[in-house]
């Protein structure tokens, strides 16, 4: 199999401004867009404690403001994708970060913690903007291959943020508090918006944008293609072993492995850098080997991990032994994000990229959700249902890779 499968299926669609070329400092002022939200979910968590106590409020109420801001940021994607199919992709990007910027500084100096919590929905409606439409800017640009690379570059660049944000908090917390905290994301949101000015240009021919306008049913019906829903069902269902480990993860090396709060960040990044390298590797093998390729090696490589983490939770194994298994389970899905999501985007018109960016980081969104909850299952006792919830979510990963195969991309159905 070679890289030219994953081209064929976007040559006949594919728009104008296609081979164009993505530029470093768009490429890096992209990442920057992606990581807004994840430093808006991770920076503050540490300052929880003080938050309620000087909000008056509870626990309850502190995580409320963090459940506000992923709600909004999930419905904040199925808003400004499709919209920046219609109406370019510059005026709902700029939109998105200036409602970010602005909710940014109402949460700052919020003095409840009613106020915080829509502060923090309209951050994440905001700051949903460039997630949702970095990506579609990129497959704006390009396709297949170098649809993938830069993907992974703008991936392994805004991947950082989870491995920053929370050891940044922590040390930062006692000093500058909660408000001080949330200043950084909204500076950050300022500086996102200056790199956007200065390097990011409009993506989306008028053309294009016309035809979303004119032909909106023949479009969005361009998400049920098969190419598109297998392999957003690998993306998200990807992200879903990920996602069950993160919330899993302080149990399971604080409670059971018995790790301090500094060493399971220290254990927590190390995965997390483990995840960012193979987003490197992939960015380069993509020269050698088909997208497609990449994304089952590291869904197989995942799975295997994760069904030696199951045969060690039911023999009764020490929860230190997880520790490998677990790291084997993580880091090999950095060749599965930024390549399943060009095979999803490359499979659609080019009048849907936004909305079909929209769907595929709202199912994100929900899959967390669901995730968090099903590996609480089973309390602080086990780490059965980790194991089952990874498990099930690698093989619908890897089904809905071999859903997306299809005869447009030169392989036999």
């Amino acid at each position: 199999m070679t890289m030219t499968d994953s081209v064929r299926t976007t040559a006949p669609t594919a728009p104008p401004t296609k081979g164009g070329g993505i530029g470093a400092a768009t490429l890096f002022a992209l990442a920057l867009l992606a990581a807004v939200a994840p430093f808006g979910i991770d920076l503050y968590l540490s300052a929880f404690p003080a938050m309620t106590s000087e909000l008056s409020t509870s626990a309850t109420g502190v995580q409320l403001s963090l459940t506000a801001f992923l709600l909004g940021a999930g419905v904040g994607q199925v808003l400004f994708g499709p919209w920046s199919d219609r109406a370019g992709r510059m005026i709902p990007l700029l939109t998105g970060l200036a409602l970010f910027i602005a909710a940014s500084a109402v949460a700052v100096t919020a003095g409840s913690i009613e106020l915080l919590v829509v502060a923090r929905l309209a951050q994440g409606l905001g700051g949903a903007a460039g997630m949702v439409i970095g990506r579609a800017m990129i497959l704006d640009r390009e396709s297949g291959p170098a649809a993938a690379r830069a993907l992974n570059l703008m991936m392994m660049i805004g991947g950082v943020a989870p491995v920053v944000a929370p050891l940044t908090g922590s040390l930062l917390a006692d000093t500058i508090g909660w408000r001080g905290l949330l200043s950084i994301v909204g500076a950050l949101g300022l500086v996102a918006l200056a790199a956007t000015v200065l390097f990011v240009r409009e993506s989306r021919p008028k053309a294009v944008r016309a035809a979303a306008r004119t032909g909106a049913r023949g479009s969005w019906s361009g998400l049920l293609r098969r190419g598109y829903v297998g392999h957003v069902l690998a993306f998200g269902f990807g992200m879903a072993i990920m996602m069950a480990y993160i919330s899993a993860s302080p149990f399971v090396y604080q409670d059971m492995i018995g790790l301090s709060a500094p060493q399971y960040g220290l254990a927590f990044a190390v995965n997390a850098i483990g995840l960012v390298g193979a987003t490197a590797i992939s960015s380069r093998l993509t020269k050698r080997y088909s997208i497609r390729t990449l994304t089952a090696a590291g869904l197989m490589i995942s799975l295997l991990a994760v069904l030696a983490i199951l045969v060690l939770t039911l023999a009764g194994a020490a929860a230190v032994w997880l520790m490998v298994p677990l790291f084997l389970a993580i880091a090999p899905l950095g060749l599965v994000f930024g390549n399943a999501t060009a095979l999803a985007l490359s499979a659609v018109p080019p009048a849907a990229t936004g909305a079909a960016s929209a769907f595929l980081g709202l199912l994100q969104f929900v899959l967390a959700g669901v995730v968090a909850a099903l590996v609480g299952v089973g309390g602080e006792a086990t780490t059965l249902p980790l194991a089952l919830t990874m498990l099930g979510a690698a093989v619908v990963a890897l089904v809905g890779l071999a859903i997306g195969r299809t005869r447009e991309e030169g392989e036999p159905e």
